[in-house]
């Protein structure tokens, strides 16, 4: 399996709604979390790069869908963040009009990945996301990310919550930190398998 080189990124386009979702047979592997849980942070790390997916001050800055191509053979595609209360019912209503369109329209990706916080129990949101991939029946990963914030005590209960409220069963469940980088090669490996 040839490496994939995972620094040369490149940012191709903002869908803003079904027309300008990238169809083509490249592998495509695409990010959710909750709009402060930290998915910008997880793509800059996977990408050994800082500011590369947009870091915002205000959660909820992704609002289109994002496509970045990946050494011209794999493309991350960036799911607007959700579960935020700073903006108008015009605008989550748009969002889920988006998001509606993107999962109900097939073969827009190959691998799910939910991102969730390792601090806390996964929100409704998350359940709903976790719903959403399912139904596609691609494939789908969970990463839990945030884990250098947990104590010792803390790691292992709070990854089994993480579980128990996803209702995985066959799902992996990676447990990352975009500050450290803990889980980035495995996260890596599980890109390089698509590609």
């Amino acid at each position: 399996m040839k490496e994939l080189n995972f620094n040369r990124a490149e940012f191709v386009r903002s869908a803003a709604g079904p027309a300008q979702f990238i169809q083509t047979s490249l592998p495509k592997a695409a990010f959710a979390g909750r709009s402060n849980v930290g998915k910008s942070s997880v793509i800059n790390s996977v990408l050994n790069r800082k500011q590369f997916a947009r870091v915002g001050a205000e959660p909820g800055k992704t609002i289109h869908v994002n496509y970045f191509l990946i050494d011209g053979r794999l493309y991350l595609v960036d799911l607007p963040g959700y579960g935020f209360a700073r903006v108008s019912q015009s605008e989550k209503e748009r969002w889920g009009k988006l998001m509606e369109d993107f999962f109900q329209t097939p073969g827009l990706f190959d691998l799910g990945i939910l991102i969730v916080d390792a601090r806390h129990k996964p929100t409704a949101d998350d359940v709903r996301m976790a719903a959403f991939f399912r139904e596609t029946e691609s494939r789908f990963l969970v990463v839990a990310n945030k884990t250098d914030k947990l104590k010792k005590s803390e790691f292992e209960p709070n990854l089994q919550l993480i579980r128990e409220t996803l209702s995985m069963e066959e799902e992996e469940l990676i447990p990352y930190s975009a500050l450290r980088g803990e889980g980035r090669d495995l996260l890596r490996a599980r890109l390089l398998q698509l590609a």
